[in-house]
């Protein structure tokens, strides 16, 4: 084992955390399913017993909630399975796959609900409310509320995307209780039944919530962007060190919740031998893992002229042309060598033509050393900006 190996096989932080994660999960996921079991037969003999269409659609919605608590669980057991040779990153992603479905089953709740409140505004029919029936849902309406906004915060804390859906949807559901509560009183006391146009708009809701939770896993999935406040931590802990000049190229990979890869540059002095650079890269590595949980997996070098005046003063020159331009977001990456000047400059989203801006940069300079022979390259912005 070498002192790499060594360093990290006693580094547990990372496993600790992803372990608690899911018991925090799979509890919250536990209670959820108990709960809405519970309304969801509660509601549903309301329901039948005052012939209300809305809150026998409510009742779906609970049984709905309870299924997407069981992919919840399922989603966390299969992604906390351990890397084999097909999966070395693991199976993390398993849990936007869980988040999908379960905006699938919501979007699929919501159409179904949708359908059944046109039929009624066809076809009404007469409730039947007591004062018993409205009591027991304001108190569903109660747990609702507290069972969304403890689910909210339990996935929140535990970063997982499939959590907060769970628990926005519970919110949705205890706005869908109190919706029909308004229409039953309403009923009771002007003899307005508004029941199938308020269900068939709580439905619209729904689909809705659905859509966006669609949108927000498809989003994971493509690779969005890490966390700028995950960039700005991992950033502020390698500048940490005394060798370090600046940290660019930071570009990070989402295998599921809390398992992030990255590589990353340093800048360091143009003195240091290769002894000196290994030790820092190998201690750059275990601090970044220990303190966030980030495994870089790749550690480049730039080297800075700290004795060479002239290269100094250049590059505070040729870094005032670049960023002069719209859309440079940075220059690094700075070299001279004999007569031969080479930098990286990063350029945002937003520019039409990267290259173009490229090329007007390597001309301006070029035009105001002609003696050099210029090479300017072209990054992204993968995690520069927010």
């Amino acid at each position: 084992m070498d002192s790499m190996e060594k360093q990290f096989s006693g580094i547990t932080p990372k496993d600790a955390y992803i372990e608690e994660r899911n018991r925090v999960i799979i509890r919250t996921s536990i209670l959820g399913i108990t709960a809405n079991v519970v309304l969801a037969l509660l509601k549903a003999l309301v329901g039948m017993a005052t012939h209300s269409i809305a809150i026998t659609l409510d009742a779906v919605n609970n049984f709905t909630d309870a299924g997407s608590s069981v992919i919840t669980i399922a989603g966390t057991k299969l992604a906390s399975k351990k890397p084999d040779k097909k999966h070395p990153w693991g199976h993390g992603r398993i849990e936007y796959l869980s988040a999908m479905l379960l905006g699938a089953l919501v979007l699929s709740a919501g159409i179904s609900s949708l359908i059944e409140a046109v039929r009624k505004i066809i076809d009404p029919r007469t409730p039947e409310y007591t004062s018993v029936s409205l009591i027991l849902v304001a108190i569903c309406v109660l747990v609702k509320i507290f069972l969304g906004r403890y689910v909210t915060s339990a996935g929140r804390r535990a970063k997982s995307e499939t959590l907060v859906n769970s628990g926005r949807d519970a919110l949705l559901d205890a706005l869908v209780s109190a919706s029909t509560l308004a229409a039953a009183l309403l009923y009771l006391l002007y003899g307005v039944s508004l029941e199938a146009w308020i269900g068939a708009l709580i439905s619209v809701l729904i689909i809705k919530t659905g859509f966006e939770m669609q949108l927000n896993t498809i989003s994971e999935i493509l690779g969005q962007r890490v966390d700028a406040d995950v960039v700005r931590a991992v950033c502020r802990t390698v500048e940490s060190f005394d060798e370090v000049y600046g940290v660019y190229d930071m570009i990070f990979h989402d295998y599921g919740p809390n398992r992030v890869n990255g590589s990353l540059h340093v800048e360091v002095d143009d003195a240091m031998t290769a002894r000196e650079i290994s030790d820092l890269l190998r201690r750059i590595a275990v601090k970044v893992y220990q303190e966030h949980q980030v495994q870089l997996t790749a550690i480049g070098i730039y080297s800075m002229n700290t004795k060479d005046r002239k290269a100094m003063r250049l590059r505070e020159e040729i870094t005032k042309i670049a960023m002069a331009h719209n859309h440079v977001l940075q220059l690094h990456g700075f070299s001279l060598k004999e007569n031969v000047v080479q930098f990286d400059i990063i350029v945002d989203f937003e520019a039409d033509d990267p290259e173009k801006i490229r090329d007007e940069i390597t001309a301006e300079v070029s035009a105001a050393y002609p003696e050099l022979t210029v090479q300017a390259f072209c990054d992204a912005d993968y995690n520069f900006s927010e």
